[in-house]
């Protein structure tokens, strides 16, 4: 089987690397800022029109309160730009808001963390790659139409890519990033320049619609209520900062000083773009419904169900640069190409948080293996299983899943705030010099008040989301948590059973006697290879051992046995029931029986072959056996492999290749070809 895939493998992911290529994967800044920064970048995609989407409950009149939410936004971005610098520079290791809430607060909120990242992750790559669907649904019909389907092959695209390696990814990704984030300064720096300059009223598509308000004349605590659920949704812009502080190690060094100048960098473009786009939205206009087709209306009728509404930032785009313009559809295309590479931050982020865990034994230990290109493979894998499943059932609906966004975000920024105050306070009360004390005295302000600000945001999206779909991502997260909490006493109980006594115990006493059992079916070269081996291992007992399934072939075995003269007993066991198992697991257990503390060792004769269909005309008794014979204490079975002339071929074919390694060799690394000594004439 390994051969049949290996082509498709090398074809789609690449050469394995050796593992002491790790450090060529490194990061500089340019590459780290699209691959851990896209998230947060491109989430100004659709951030705008999540805020303008919930203030349309209260109808237009209510946009003018837009500005106000930006800067909200604005205040939190730089807060946890802020308090994630702290973080990078004092647990450089990588494992980020984990490993702070784990070190200072206790396991339970470092799980808790862990739980809430992981569910953000998977949100990550929903949201984006459907809110990237949509957007290229503008241009191309039929992705909209397909939105499941073509969301589901772009997290397919994303992976293969992403099983190439981090670096290979992070230069692909790098372009239509940086694409992305020119076109939009241009947009913005051309509508100022057309509306402060020129004077041209900048009008986007919908402007000349009305909204109908679902609940107008809001006031009171309802238009209160309103404001901060519009809040909520726009702090969907913050979602990804943490993925650099997950991500330092992938940084070249100095590690921490390049993650914490990305942070800043990345903190000041999505700011400015952020505000830039709600600016541009209110001075062209734009309008946007929850529900369009009953609530947006153009020449005094309901747009219908046939209508599609177009993101905000699209809409801007058209008014600035108008409809169908050669930089409207640039914008266009590297905003969709943009949110769909957005997905690439949990990509880099969820298999690194998964390989810390497994390290820490609250996910399998498989998690912590690094692949053929030295990404954590199975990490990244599992990531896209879940990541498909959550757009299956949501229908790629980006508004639908929005809705459960931020709550993970904001429950690891709150907790990692918190514990980065343990931390200073920690450090504080062994300090004594007075420069480091002012320098740990600020850094903990910091932190303190991003731990109150991003608590106070958490209570308001729990608020105002919890009916919305919050309360999946909060089941999401109790589920992880129960999962690793069941995979950390499984391995801790593991280990226990395991571990090697101080005093001699039953299992460093020698047995008493070992029988060995050599299982036979008829007489022919695997079998006798079997005896052969089984003599080599002078147990006190040897035996042979055969079920009588067929009277005839029974009676031929046992002639053909005497007549060879094989110095051996052969016991023949009844089975009246034609079955094979139970009879040889029923007269093993009834020896363990009768002499406890005898080991039994059970031979079994295997056949190798070369193809991988040849595998299911073969020992499937003998992996049947074997499987039932594992749960039976005190019994050893020995697998005595027989190669038929399938496998010897395929073994000198694969030798001829020049590139043929042994099995494991792709985790070792390519044995070193010797090199000839040149002949020379004497």
């Amino acid at each position: 089987m390994s051969k049949l895939t290996d082509l498709p493998k090398r074809i789609l992911i690449g050469r394995a690397l050796r593992s002491d290529r790790l450090g060529e994967t490194l990061l500089p800044k340019r590459i780290a800022l699209p691959v851990f920064a896209s998230d947060p970048l491109s989430s100004v995609a659709y951030a705008p029109g999540e805020v303008l989407l919930v203030l349309s409950i209260a109808g237009v009149s209510a946009y003018h309160f837009s500005p106000w939410i930006a800067a909200a936004v604005v205040v939190l971005m730089f807060t946890v730009v802020a308090s994630y610098r702290q973080n990078v520079r004092a647990y450089p290791s990588g494992g980020g808001d984990y490993e702070v809430a784990n070190t200072n607060l206790g396991p339970k909120a470092g799980l808790t963390v862990a739980s809430a990242l992981l569910v953000d992750y998977v949100l990550t790559v929903a949201v984006s790659i459907s809110a990237g669907v949509e957007n290229l649904g503008s241009a191309v019909p039929f992705v909209v139409e397909h939105k499941t389907f073509s969301a589901t092959a772009i997290i397919v695209l994303l992976t293969l890519m992403n099983l190439r390696g981090v670096k290979e990814s992070g230069k692909l990704f790098a372009i239509p990033t940086y694409v992305f984030v020119g076109g939009v300064f241009l947009m913005l720096a051309w509508g100022a320049f057309k509306g402060l300059v020129l004077g041209d009223t900048l009008q986007a598509p919908t402007a000349d619609y009305e909204i109908k308000p679902e609940h107008p004349g809001l006031a009171g605590f309802a238009l209160v209520f309103l404001l901060l659920r519009a809040f909520s949704s726009g702090c969907a812009a913050l979602t990804g900062v943490e993925a650099i502080s997950n991500g330092v190690p992938a940084f070249r060094k100095p590690k921490s000083r390049n993650a914490a100048n990305t942070l800043a960098l990345m903190g000041a473009l999505a700011v400015t773009m952020f505000c830039g786009i709600i600016a541009l939205a209110m001075a062209s206009d734009v309008k946007m419904a929850e529900y369009p087709a009953k609530d947006l209306y153009r020449d005094g009728a309901p747009v219908g169900p046939d209508y599609v509404q177009h993101p905000v930032i699209s809409q801007v785009a058209a008014a600035v640069f108008g409809d169908g313009t050669f930089f409207f559809v640039l914008l266009a295309a590297a905003t969709a190409l943009v949110l769909f590479l957005a997905a690439n931050t949990a990509y880099n982020g969820f298999p690194l948080l998964g390989s810390i865990l497994a390290q820490d034994r609250y996910l399998p230990r498989q998690l912590h293996t690094r692949g053929d290109r030295l990404a954590f493979s199975n990490g990244i894998v599992l990531l896209a299983g879940a990541a498909v499943l959550l757009v299956w059932i949501y229908g790629a609906d980006s508004t639908r899943l929005i809705q459960l966004y931020i709550v993970g975000v904001f429950v690891s920024f709150t907790l990692s705030q918190t514990g980065m105050v343990r931390h200073w306070n920690r450090l504080l009360a062994a300090e004594r010099n007075k420069a480091k004390r002012r320098h740990m005295i600020r850094s903990r302000a910091i932190n303190a008040f991003g731990a109150f600000f991003t608590g106070l945001v958490l209570v308001v999206v729990l608020v105002t989301k919890f009916t919305h779909g919050a309360w999946v991502a909060l089941l999401g997260m109790v589920i992880f948590f129960g999962t690793m909490t069941a995979i950390r006493r499984h391995y801790d109980r593991v280990a226990e059973e395991i571990s090697a006594p101080e005093e001699p115990a039953d299992d460093t006493v020698r047995p008493s006697r070992v029988h060995s059992i050599v299982l036979v079916s008829k007489v022919h070269r695997p079998t006798l290879r079997a005896v052969s081996y089984a003599r080599l291992m002078r147990s006190d007992r040897l035996e042979a051992l055969s079920v009588n399934v067929d009277p005839d072939e029974t009676r031929a075995l046992q002639a053909e046995w005497e007549r060879r003269g094989i110095n051996v007993p052969l016991k023949i066991l009844d089975s009246p029931y034609r079955e094979i198992t139970r009879p040889v697991i029923e007269y093993v257990r009834s020896l363990r029986r009768e002499s406890p503390r005898d080991a039994v060792s059970v031979i079994i004769p295997e056949y190798v072959v070369g193809h991988w269909y040849e595998h299911l005309l073969h020992n499937q008794s003998a992996l049947r056996l074997k499987g039932r014979l594992l749960f039976t204490p005190g019994v050893m079975v020995t697998s005595v492999p027989y190669q038929l002339e399938s496998s010897e071929a395929a073994k000198r074919r694969a030798r001829k290749r020049q590139d043929w390694s042994a099995p494991g060799a792709v985790r070792r690394g390519p044995v070193d070809r010797r090199t000839k000594e040149p002949s020379g004439k004497g």
